[in-house]
């Protein structure tokens, strides 16, 4: 169990380590490390899905360790309230970037094991705060210079992470 305390409120996430062995393990040692604090959810499109864990104020991109290997081969659903790794392209690239839905996005499960059918891992689902995660998804979003959409006005901070093992 994880807790992100956000400038929002808290949201507490239960982690699937059954389903997505190596994908929890990452997603908590980014929580131990202490990677996650000051971080910002810097994409958030209502009825899609919030995204955090790679940048700080001011749209800072933080380094991340190594890409790990996809586990959306794993039967869990993008649901609403399920936690899931962002990625590029690339189906394996997924390090410390995750997104909450906010939708039914089944549109993002796995389909098949090429690059266009891998998917989206999803590692766990909020069991707490999902009122906090809705006051995320509304709020204001306009473009951070030319590169970035949807960024939130008003800063969404994680302000620490806490560990319940």
């Amino acid at each position: 169990m994880v807790t992100l305390h956000t400038n929002f409120g808290d949201i507490k996430i239960q982690l699937n380590a059954d389903k997505a062995p190596a994908t929890a393990e990452n997603f908590l040692q980014y929580c131990r490390d202490g990677f996650y604090n000051g971080t910002i959810f810097h994409r958030v499109i209502d009825g899609f899905m919030v995204q955090g864990g790679g940048m700080t104020s001011g749209m800072e991109e933080k380094e991340s360790n190594a890409p790990i290997k996809n586990e959306a081969n794993n039967g869990l659903s993008n649901k609403i309230g399920t936690i899931a790794m962002a990625r590029t392209m690339e189906p394996h690239s997924a390090s410390s970037q995750f997104f909450i839905n906010v939708g039914n996005n089944t549109f993002l499960d796995h389909k098949s094991e090429s690059m266009d059918g891998w998917g989206y891992c999803v590692f766990g689902e909020v069991v707490e705060g999902m009122d906090v995660v809705n006051k995320i998804k509304s709020v204001a979003t306009g473009n951070w210079g030319y590169v970035h959409q949807d960024v939130p006005v008003e800063e969404v901070i994680i302000n620490n992470v806490t560990i319940e093992e």
